[in-house]
């Protein structure tokens, strides 16, 4: 069987068949070569992870510079194995040798847990007398625990265990009946079981306790809404047509639109990453970003009693956004002309799994691209923008994270996450206060005051990897009212603050003075501004850290201290929680912390740098928020920043353009794409305006 799963291997990277891009993820027999290498020299170990460990940049910035004369990079496995008692070991395998080439056992930490980890947890739960004791207590007799479920969290930290044992703590809720949502009846306790030995080794016990929650349930499901009197009725269909396909090309895993080009890569951890990504200025494609993606998460919980203190989850580094990720359905989770790709993992007895449509790439219309009428004689020019889509969503227990890399016409790439699901929910009692630390969302049911703070790693390769990143505030001038310099006292300007070593790359938002953060090439000159070409990040909802500095949040989402920190680049620092989250304890700090503390004199001008910002919304919920919330949506933005001498997207055929010239003369002007299906609400003739056929 190894020797098959070699040679099925050799030949897919020998030329056999087209090779994959160096950047793809591992394919499914690519996964069982590495399983079947990795248990040749250790038979016993459970897999917790096999993905692609990404070629180095040095080697792929000159392979993708010249891939006819120089090697294409080897095709290398990174694998998380765990063996009894909860040891954990990390090691690559080298696919085009065949051969291990690392493996080292790695103390004092915990991998990322599973899905196959989760779903254990409940059958345990439902079977172990102490748990069923404590369901009594709560009112839930022994016949009923098959109505009892779980929603199991990695344990965070808890001093009283430590790392060495692999914990997940069950948040403990109750069904009525099978279709009922269980978050309307949370239990009090909490068990703690240990992933190895597969048994509750603890439960915590509140000292006030609260028996089952006695309200009707209340459900989010078609069939609960139709037996509540039904859906709405004046909702008309609106339908999405591109007759002539798509404007956008997939080349195995690159895309290509409008101008852009990147290549979709997708594992485990980050999900969704964006390698590569060049835009063709025309005819010059010019670099902008090597690798971008969502690298990290925490979601800490603001109750200060144990063992709320726990919930502080970090849903990329602890469960993976990729392992956690949706199969999506034409017409619900995309809409339009789609393509998708799949993405394939390990389950842990290292069978290659797929999860098909994990990806969705489509085109939307988005509105205005751009327009202008001039009031003299109203000839105008409008333009409408085109956006393109590359999404997914992943499931965490009860919360749902749509994540959306979006393609502009104009050169911005935008990441938009909604967030929906359910809340976080816990008992309370009649007429017990859920304040100040949450709110009573429906009768007996607490959702506790929460953040959702995203940490994106943007790798800039602004017209080469030698770029500096700069502070941009809007100030106004230092000069008072009624000096020579600014007698009028009316002068503002862009104060740019150069990043110039990694214990100055810490940076905080300032929303007053309209703070950015500029990714720029000092070695290139914008011809018309005489400033380095860049791009900005522009981002508006970034709350503080509210767990106090020295808290346990604080300590282990050393990411989070800062809405921007900027490093010097390295392979191997790609999550800024560190490799292994669960259990950390926080001392010292892991990821961004550490790697600023060993070198926070290493120059970052005119360099290759990284940076980090985290981002997010603080949660005080309402009722509105239950039984399902509305998705909230949060955006960020990489907008050019001098990059071009134009406006990028000038060429985009308009809806319709007419000179002052053509009005004069009573001429038709340009219709360029216009939507032939629009048409007036209600009937009757369309009278010429000022855009006229647009």
């Amino acid at each position: 069987m190894v020797l098959e799963r070699l040679q099925q291997v050799a030949s897919h990277l020998t030329g056999q068949t087209n090779p994959p891009h160096p950047f793809d993820p591992l394919s499914t027999e690519e996964i069982a070569a590495a399983v079947a290498i990795v248990r040749q020299s250790h038979p016993n170990v459970f897999f917790n992870t096999v993905t692609l460990w990404e070629p180095r940049k040095e080697e792929m910035m000159r392979y993708l510079a010249s891939p006819e004369t120089v090697p294409r990079p080897h095709r290398v496995a990174d694998v998380v194995a765990i063996g009894r008692g909860s040891k954990v070991f990390d090691g690559t395998v080298d696919l085009n040798a065949g051969k291990i080439v690392t493996w080292d056992l790695t103390e004092g930490v915990q991998p990322l847990i599973t899905m196959e980890d989760l779903q254990i947890v409940e059958t345990v739960v439902r079977k172990d007398a102490k748990v069923i004791e404590q369901c009594g207590i709560v009112g839930i007799p022994p016949q009923d625990m098959h109505k009892v479920y779980c929603d199991p969290w990695t344990i965070g930290y808890d001093e009283r265990f430590g790392s060495s044992v692999r914990l997940q703590q069950a948040l403990m809720y109750y069904r009525p009946h099978i279709d009922d949502s269980q978050y309307t009846y949370p239990l009090d306790f909490c068990p703690i079981y240990n992933s190895d030995t597969q048994e509750i080794v603890h439960i915590d016990i509140p000292k006030v306790r609260r028996p089952l929650n006695t309200a009707p349930p209340t459900n989010y499901h078609a069939e609960a809404i139709k037996a509540a009197g039904g859906f709405r009725t004046d909702l008309k269909p609106i339908n999405i047509s591109q007759p002539e396909g798509v404007s956008f090309t997939v080349e195995g895993r690159i895309v290509k639109w409008q101008n852009w080009s990147c290549h979709i890569g997708f594992n485990y951890r980050e999900g969704i990453v964006l390698s590569n990504v060049t835009f063709n200025d025309k005819g010059t494609v010019r670099p902008i970003f090597w690798r971008i993606s969502l690298a990290e998460m925490v979601v800490p919980y603001c109750n200060p009693q144990r063992p709320h203190h726990r919930k502080l989850a970090f849903d990329l580094g602890e469960y993976g956004g990729g392992y956690m990720t949706n199969s999506l359905s034409l017409g619900c989770d995309c809409k339009g002309a789609i393509h998708y790709l799949d993405a394939a993992f390990v389950s842990r007895y290292g069978d290659p799994q797929t999860i098909k449509n994990a990806i969705c790439i489509h085109e939307e219309d988005a509105g205005i691209l751009f327009k202008h009428t001039d009031f003299r004689d109203n000839s105008t020019t409008v333009t409408r923008a085109r956006k393109l889509l590359i999404s997914q969503i992943f499931t965490a227990a009860n919360y749902e994270y749509c994540v959306y890399w979006i393609l502009h016409q104009d050169g911005t790439i935008q990441l938009e996450i909604k967030l929906t699901g359910i809340l976080n929910t816990y008992a309370l009692n009649p007429g017990e206060s859920a304040a100040p630390w949450g709110t009573e969302v429906y009768p007996g049911v607490n959702a506790h005051n929460h953040q959702h703070l995203f940490c994106l790693r943007v790798d800039p390769n602004i017209d080469g990897p030698n770029n500096t990143i700069s502070i941009v505030d809007a100030v106004a001038a230092d000069a008072p009212v009624g000096s020579e310099e600014n007698f009028y006292g009316n002068a503002f300007y862009a104060k740019k603050t150069k990043v110039e070593t990694m214990k100055e790359g810490m940076s905080d938002y300032d929303g007053a003075s309209s703070r950015t953060w500029e990714m720029a090439n000092d070695g290139k000159i914008n011809a018309y501004s005489k400033k380095p070409v860049g791009y900005k990040l522009v981002s508006r909802e970034v709350p503080k850290l509210l767990p106090k500095e020295g808290s346990l949040v604080w300590k282990r989402a050393g990411f989070a201290r800062h809405a921007v920190h900027v490093t010097k680049y390295s392979d191997e620092q790609i999550h800024p929680a560190g490799r292994h989250v669960p259990q950390t304890s926080g001392e010292p700090s892991q990821g961004l912390p550490a790697w600023i503390a060993a070198d926070p004199n290493g120059s970052l001008v005119n360099t290759d740098v990284v940076l980090w910002h985290t981002f997010g919304l603080t949660h005080f919920p309402a009722p509105e928020d239950y039984p399902v919330m509305p998705a909230e949506p949060m955006t960020v933005l990489l907008r050019p920043r001098g990059f071009f001498t134009q406006n990028p997207a000038m060429d985009v055929p308009p809806s319709y353009s007419s000179t002052p010239s053509q009005v004069a003369a009573k001429k038709q002007g340009l219709t360029g794409v216009v939507d032939s299906l629009s048409k007036l609400a209600f009937g009757g003739a369309a009278e010429k305006g000022g855009s006229q056929d647009a």
